[in-house]
C-alpha cells in the first residue's frame, strides 16, 4: 500500500495534518491537505498544504521563508489524518510563534503563552 491508497480525504477532500517539530515532538499546528498537496509534499520534502481561507494550495514558508522539512510522515490507522515530523526553520505560527498552539486555557478559564515571539510578522508579512 502507498500513502495515496491509505489517505482517506473528507467529502471536502480534505485530510488533516498535524505537524511536530521532529526533535521536541511539539505541536507546531493542524492544517488541511488535499490530494494534490499530500504529493507535492511527499515529491518535495516541503510542507504544501489546502489553505480553506484562500482556496489556494500553499507551500509553507512561501511567504516567510519559514518552510517546514519533512523528516517522517504517518497516517492514523483510519487514514484520515496524518502526523508529520517537521524541521522547522523559525516560528511556523502567521503570529510569529514557534506554534500555532501557543495559548494556554489556564483554570480560571484566562488565556496565556510561555511562548516567545520568533519573529517579527509586520516585518515578515509586509505588504510591498
Amino acid at each position: 500500500m502507498t500513502y495515496a491508497e491509505k489517505a482517506k480525504f473528507d467529502s471536502n477532500g480534505l485530510l488533516t495534518a498535524i505537524v511536530q517539530d521532529w526533535k521536541s515532538g511539539k505541536v507546531l499546528m493542524c492544517a488541511f491537505m488535499n490530494a494534490e498537496t499530500l504529493k507535492m509534499t511527499m515529491d518535495t520534502g516541503k510542507m504544501t498544504y489546502w489553505s480553506r481561507s484562500r482556496k489556494k494550495v500553499w507551500l509553507k514558508g512561501e511567504e516567510s521563508g519559514n518552510f517546514q522539512l519533512v523528516k517522517e510522515a504517518r497516517f492514523d490507522c483510519d487514514g484520515d489524518a496524518a502526523v508529520f515530523k517537521v524541521e522547522q526553520k523559525n516560528g511556523a505560527c502567521h503570529e510569529g510563534w514557534e506554534s500555532c498552539f501557543a495559548y494556554k486555557v489556564e483554570a480560571d478559564g484566562s488565556i496565556t503563552t510561555d511562548e516567545v515571539k520568533m519573529f517579527d510578522p509586520a516585518v515578515v508579512y509586509k505588504k510591498s
